[in-house]
């Protein structure tokens, strides 16, 4: 368990460093002023300089994988730590996420366009599906999984919500997927973002109801 651990850290470090090799690699050919976001037609809105480009991507990968490592350590029931490998493997898709986007920052500023915004529609899409599958196995915590105060306050509203929000996920991944199969930048980001608020609100709400119907089990 402890060397297949030890080989998932290093695969999870190695994916970090990815970006990072990349930025290297690219430095001296980014202009001084680097595009740092993009509107929805794949324009350049806004500039920034290249230490803070580098800033970002070190942030976006080796500091949250750190804030990931630490979550364990300061959770206060140890439920996280609960869930074994599924967590770490749980960070490795995040980390490969994290990685690809990364990359996919530095190249759009180094082109100075969003030539394939479409692509950040399939890579969400794909880390909504991977999450989707691992919200069973998430304990009730106060740092991952659907947390509002009805899920909180009970394991069974918890579990029961994270099964349908599993399967939300990976159904609204699909179509964030499909979504970059529009040509017309405004209904691919309609698509987007309302497959997003739908299957981040349908749990929220479902966890009020079953909190309800469970207080009004109690009382009687």
């Amino acid at each position: 368990m402890k060397q297949r651990n030890t080989f998932l850290e290093l695969l999870i470090w190695a994916l970090m460093l990815v970006p990072l090799a990349y930025l290297f690699i690219v430095w001296q050919q980014l202009p001084d002023r680097v595009p740092i976001h993009f509107n929805y037609k794949g324009e350049a809105d806004d500039w920034g300089s290249k230490t803070f480009l580098a800033g970002l991507i070190v942030f976006m990968t080796a500091g949250i994988n750190l804030l990931l490592l630490a979550i364990p350590r300061i959770d206060p029931k140890d439920k996280i730590a609960h869930m074994g490998s599924k967590y770490h493997q749980s960070r490795l898709l995040l980390a490969f996420f994290m990685a690809a986007l990364s990359v996919f920052i530095v190249y759009s500023a180094k082109t100075g366009s969003l030539e394939s915004s479409n692509f950040v529609n399939v890579l969400v899409g794909a880390l909504f599906i991977s999450f989707g599958n691992y919200f069973q196995a998430i304990k009730p915590n106060y740092f991952l999984g659907i947390r509002t105060p009805w899920t909180l306050e009970s394991e069974t509203v918890w579990r029961k919500t994270h099964r349908l929000g599993g399967r939300l996920w990976i159904v609204g991944g699909a179509i964030m997927c499909l979504s970059a199969l529009f040509h017309n930048p405004e209904i691919r980001m309609l698509f987007f973002l309302g497959t997003a608020a739908i299957v981040v609100a349908i749990p929220v709400i479902y966890s009020f109801i079953l909190s309800r119907r469970e207080q009004h089990i109690n009382q009687l």
